[in-house]
């Protein structure tokens, strides 16, 4: 089964670490899932750009910049997975270095099909 892991940032926490940590967190990160690339398990992520970059597209055609609601937390990139059940994806994003470094990884099951 595959799943979406949604990968969130306090925002504030993220700012006050310097340049070299937050390099040095997005390298391990990035080392930590390649390597499960030739297994399968890890399929594809990518970083996002700051919410301030974001445009929110509603109904009636109203269209706004930036994210929807105000949060502390906010949604700074994901990773696709493709593992034997949820147990595998819990454990791979405990062990995440970006939770290690305080983010949060949501995880969700990727859906096959029409909507329910």
């Amino acid at each position: 089964m595959r799943y979406m892991l949604l990968i969130y940032k306090d925002g504030k926490l993220w700012d006050e670490m310097s340049t070299q940590e937050k390099g040095t967190i997005y390298q391990e990160a990035v080392e930590y899932s390649e390597a499960r690339r030739p297994s399968g398990f890890y399929q594809g992520g990518e970083p996002l750009e700051e919410t301030g970059t974001a445009t929110t597209v509603r109904m009636k055609n109203v269209i706004t910049d930036g994210p929807f609601a105000e949060t502390k937390e906010q949604l700074g990139g994901y990773t696709i997975v493709e593992a034997k059940d949820l147990d595998e994806v819990l454990a791979f994003a405990a062990r995440h270095p970006l939770v290690r470094a305080g983010l949060s990884i949501e995880v969700r099951p990727i859906r096959v099909g029409p909507p329910r």
